[in-house]
């Protein structure tokens, strides 16, 4: 090793947190050292989130041309071209990728170095044949797929999230096992491009939002004939002459297919970075950290997906924001992740933000359940789209706890819903507001209207009118 390099900030990983932790810091004013083993914009841009809703843009696109005869216009089975979807995908990607270029974050000022960072100590960094020091460190490696222990299933090939969107052939039926929002979403997309679709999942599809909300997503799932199996338990996997097979255990039963996609979770990328060295308490499901998001060095932070969290990338990029006010400012932000939506991009969409029903019941004494459903909602009957609905949990008191949307555009209607919790705004700003007509985001004002209907048309509402009568 030659001599030390110093800066003042030291970055690790150059996914959407630590880009936006090097591309802040550096503006305004700090030293930073960005290092990244593999690909500028980590796995949101590259494996995840860009690439995964192209695909599902493209299987929307397909879909939606197979149900335009309900408006009076002929349709038809698209015809799929395989090389025209995944080459959208790689498209987007490729018109993405200048935002997270070495070249761009170079020319903020940041130092770029591309190779394994692995601390030496407390405060010290090895990559390649160089050592980095920094006043403060941002650990922002991310996560990867996590892959169960099923017999015969490092006998097959198959496909995790970081590789399916670099097929060349569409399946002919896909074996998804998971049913969390990766498995859902990537079931429906690749339905609606063609392919046959079985969803396995040991427990419930989309465990983590409301059951109501989820029963609107199961129900558009079944009507695009996704086989989806609940409560199974997967004993082996093996190869067939023509692709691969699933037995379940205890159900004497093998499915077929061509292709498999394990989606059971993403694991904490914590290993092989020398946190032993630095003395950083850590485990498989990621670093610990305090509020502030400080390990137990405290001049080293961990963010996204490697802090064990939510795993989100507006998360990782609302912890960037956290990260720079107590390294740059020494201000003691603390993370607040009650208000943090998540969205699952199925058609119909489903967006959550704050406590489910059943939560809020298990934390509140009284709570209202409001409820607005699509079918009355002017424009989604404009749109033949009317199954969903709005469904808000507030206490008596009209404090907004949580709110989900199961429906079309779920996931832009929800960030009014987050905009009233973070601000802590009562039920009564959203009943107010004026919305447009005819838009979806009526269904919101009329949920929250809702609160009001049990004292607004009530005797006691009546008697005064009638007081108020007399009057003239």
């Amino acid at each position: 090793m030659g001599d030390v390099r110093k800066f003042d900030i030291c970055v690790i990983g150059a996914g959407s947190g630590g880009l936006s932790v090097a591309a802040g810091a550096s503006q305004m004013g700090a030293s930073v050292v960005l290092i990244e083993k593999a690909k500028m914009g980590g796995d949101c841009l590259n494996t995840g989130c860009v690439p995964s809703k192209a695909m599902l843009a493209a299987g929307h696109a397909a879909q939606a041309h197979r149900r335009s005869g309900r408006f009076g216009v002929e349709a038809a089975e698209p015809a799929i071209d395989a090389n025209g979807v995944y080459g959208h995908i790689h498209a987007v990607i490729a018109a993405i990728e200048p935002n997270d270029s070495v070249e761009r974050f170079e020319g903020m000022g940041v130092t770029v170095i591309k190779g394994h960072a692995r601390f030496a100590g407390p405060r010290e960094v090895e990559v390649n044949d160089v050592r980095i020091s920094a006043r403060r460190f941002v650990i922002a490696t991310g996560s990867s797929p996590f892959v169960p222990p099923i017999p015969g299933l490092d006998a097959v090939e198959f496909y995790t999230n970081e590789t399916i969107f670099e097929a060349d052939v569409l399946p002919s039926h896909l074996i998804v096992i998971g049913g969390g929002p990766i498995g859902i979403e990537m079931a429906q997309a690749h339905r609606h491009l063609g392919a046959k679709v079985t969803v396995l999942e040991m427990f419930t599809v989309m465990p983590k939002d409301d059951p109501e909300l989820v029963s609107v997503v199961r129900r558009q799932l079944a009507q695009d004939g996704i086989d989806i199996l609940e409560g199974v338990s997967i004993d082996s996997v093996g190869k067939t002459a023509n692709g691969v097979a699933v037995t379940l255990k205890g159900e004497n039963k093998t499915i077929e297919g061509s292709h498999i996609l394990v989606a059971t979770g993403r694991r904490a990328n914590v290993h092989g970075l020398g946190l032993e060295e630095a003395g950083i308490d850590f485990s498989d499901k990621g670093i610990n950290v305090d509020g502030r998001l400080r390990t137990s060095d405290k001049k080293v932070f961990a963010i996204g997906d490697v802090a064990g969290g939510l795993q989100f990338t507006h998360v990782a990029g609302y912890h960037a924001g956290v990260v720079i006010k107590n390294a740059l400012f020494r201000l003691p932000a603390k993370a607040d992740t009650r208000t943090v939506p998540w969205v699952t991009y199925t058609t119909p969409e489903l967006a959550q933000v704050g406590l489910t029903e059943a939560e809020a019941r298990k934390s509140h004494r009284d709570i209202r359940v409001l409820r607005w459903p699509f079918h009355d909602n002017d424009r989604a009957q404009a749109e033949a789209d009317s199954d969903g609905m709005v469904k808000a949990v507030v206490t008596k008191k009209g404090h907004i706890l949580g709110c989900g949307i199961a429906g079309a555009q779920a996931g832009d209607l929800i960030q009014t819903w987050v905009l009233a919790m973070s601000q802590k705004t009562k039920i009564g700003a959203i009943a107010q507001m004026i919305a447009p007509y005819p838009t979806r985001g009526e269904a919101s004002k009329r949920a929250a209207g809702s609160f009001y209907t049990p004292s607004l048309f009530s005797e006691r509402t009546r008697k005064i009118v009638r007081f108020l009568r007399l009057f003239g």
